[in-house]
């Protein structure tokens, strides 16, 4: 067995052995597959399917032979294919057989200049000092990629086989997740992502899967009519991240990524100017952060150790943070979160996010309340032109929730004089974990207006159900907050709130289920918490 082999059943004892076919098989010594007009069997242009000797060039042959060629199929039969960069052309899909492996080359370490068997990674484009201030070195650099293209159109990659990103970095220099050594993404010859494309159109994912994919599985920015379907990733960073793209299906995908976001729309200003991602539909996808790096891929689903150090467990869908262009049109639907962080939106450096749609969500064991919505003052983008956005016309609607911790509620919270706006969040069942004390419902949260969002910014929370600040124009209807164990806090708290509707409404009476800190125009009817009332200024009240 040789020794990229032995790396991926060590990886996993269950099987990646099922991916990865034995060297010295019919399938990987046998006679190449005949390449006709369309297709391309990469081991007629020099690779070997062994993982013994790098196959970069032999990979690249066939791309360029098929684009020659007008397009065409680029197969990669069984096999485990040891490379660098593959740099993908117009017209070309990628099909990965079943048992065919691309494994990603080991990178250069700190002070050496070249990785495995002496090769490197493209170079990642010069720094642009006009856009690199505003998002991390991975947001803008594609080239130092395993798999990366640029200003092409009608791609895409498919088949039930397997991208391993051993060999690339995670985009820091923190500690090592799981036994791989750590390389430093700005250091010249490192890999940084699994598949990166930039300002491309027409392109297609669908069916593979992929693991240990670098800072990001996916990092697809300016991208235009895109599909990603059926993926399973497991990965170590951001599963798949969405930038600057429009007209987006992403469905029946699975992401296991316990550091960082599964399913991540963001609108950054890595093209050097402020673009909306718009027209998105994620559907049918399950994501989650509660499992240790390889398991969901094989199966096993083990969950980390309690005490397991550096394990965010993040595993989100979120839009944000990067938003300097715009969320607009998204709809996400029938998706499940297990083990994981919050539902959120964020606008934090000038987007405009509006016309949201989410409905038939199922989430349990979050580590924080299933919903995050966050309009604040980052503002990491050119001035002065950059300046506080929107986040308004949301609606919410048949979301469960199961097991979460109590620290959190869900939160939506503006900034002063910039609320969030016209949200509407029915048929929403949250139970929760529930044992916080009475000094607890006391708390002011911070207003970090410029901080970095997450759900932690703020401390721990006021209210066991719904903390609301700088809001206008809410409607809550047919909700129920059920801790699991008595909690001293209101399910709601009201911080500057204006125009508020709660309809059948359930949850905890004791101490109140209203706290109105400061609110007006508040409506209540036909709930369990409380009596119906109608206040034109409920400040200072409780219900």
């Amino acid at each position: 067995m040789n020794s990229a082999r032995r790396d991926l059943l060590k990886f996993s004892p269950l099987a990646l052995a099922a991916f990865v076919p034995s060297v010295g098989s019919a399938q990987v010594t046998g006679a190449s597959t005949p390449s006709t007009p369309t297709v391309f069997d990469v081991r007629n242009y020099g690779a070997s399917g062994t993982g013994k000797q790098l196959d970069t060039n032999g990979i690249n042959a066939a791309i360029e032979a098929a684009t020659k060629a007008g397009g065409g199929t680029v197969v990669f039969p069984a096999g485990t294919y040891l490379t660098f960069s593959i740099r993908l052309k117009s017209n070309i899909h990628l099909y990965l057989s079943q048992g065919a492996v691309i494994l990603a080359a080991e990178s250069p370490k700190p002070g050496e200049t070249t990785g495995q068997m002496g090769g490197v990674y493209d170079a990642a484009e010069p720094q642009n000092p006009a856009i690199e201030p505003f998002q991390d070195f991975g947001h803008n650099h594609w080239h130092n990629s395993l798999i990366w293209g640029e200003g092409i159109e009608n791609v895409s990659i498919t088949g039930p086989g397997l991208i391993y990103g051993k060999g690339l970095s995670f985009g820091a220099t923190r500690a090592a997740r799981g036994d791989y050594p750590i390389y430093k993404a700005e250091q010249a010859g490192v890999g940084n992502k699994a598949i990166a494309m930039k300002n491309c159109r027409n392109v297609t994912f669908r069916e593979f899967r992929l693991l240990k994919g670098g800072h990001f599985g996916f990092l697809l920015t300016g991208v235009d009519n895109l599909v990603i379907d059926g993926l399973l990733i497991d990965t170590d960073r951001d599963g798949i991240d969405i930038d600057c793209c429009k007209n987006v299906h992403v469905s029946n995908c699975t992401v296991n990524s316990p550091w960082d976001d599964g399913i991540c729309p963001k609108s950054s200003y890595a093209l050097g100017y402020a673009r909306a991602t718009e027209n998105v539909t994620i559907t049918g996808c399950t994501v989650t952060g509660d499992y240790m790096l390889g398991t969901v891929l094989d199966g096993t689903y083990k969950h980390f150790p309690a005490d397991a150090p550096q394990t965010y467990r993040t595993g989100r869908i979120k839009c944000g943070t990067e938003s300097n262009g715009g969320f607009k049109n998204i709809t996400i639907s029938n998706c499940v979160f297990d083990g994981c962080h919050s539902l959120c939106l964020e606008s934090e450096d000038g987007a405009l996010c509006e016309d949201i749609a989410i409905s038939n969500i199922t989430m349990r064991d979050l580590f924080a309340g299933p919903l995050f919505f966050r309009l604040g003052a980052r503002l990491r983008g050119p001035k002065p032109e950059t300046k506080p956005g929107t986040l308004q016309r949301i609606v919410v609607n048949n979301i469960t929730s199961y097991n979460s911790t109590s620290n959190l509620c869900n939160i939506l919270s503006g900034i002063p004089d910039f609320p969030i706006r016209d949200v509407k969040i029915s048929n929403f069942y949250m139970q929760h974990r529930g044992g916080a004390t009475a000094d607890k419902a006391k708390l002011v949260p911070p207003e970090e207006i410029a901080k970095y969002p997450d759900p932690e910014m703020f401390g721990p929370m006021p209210a066991q159900g719904f903390f609301l600040r700088h809001v206008r124009n809410v409607e809550v209807s047919h909700v129920e907050i059920a801790p699991a164990q008595s909690d001293a806090r209101p399910s709601f708290v009201l911080e500057d709130v204006d125009r508020a509707d709660f309809f059948a409404i359930t949850a905890p009476t004791t101490p109140s289920a209203f706290d109105f800190r400061h609110a007006k125009d508040v409506r209540v009817g036909w709930s369990r918490a409380a009596k119906d009332a109608v206040f034109a200024d409920a400040s200072g009240k409780t219900l």
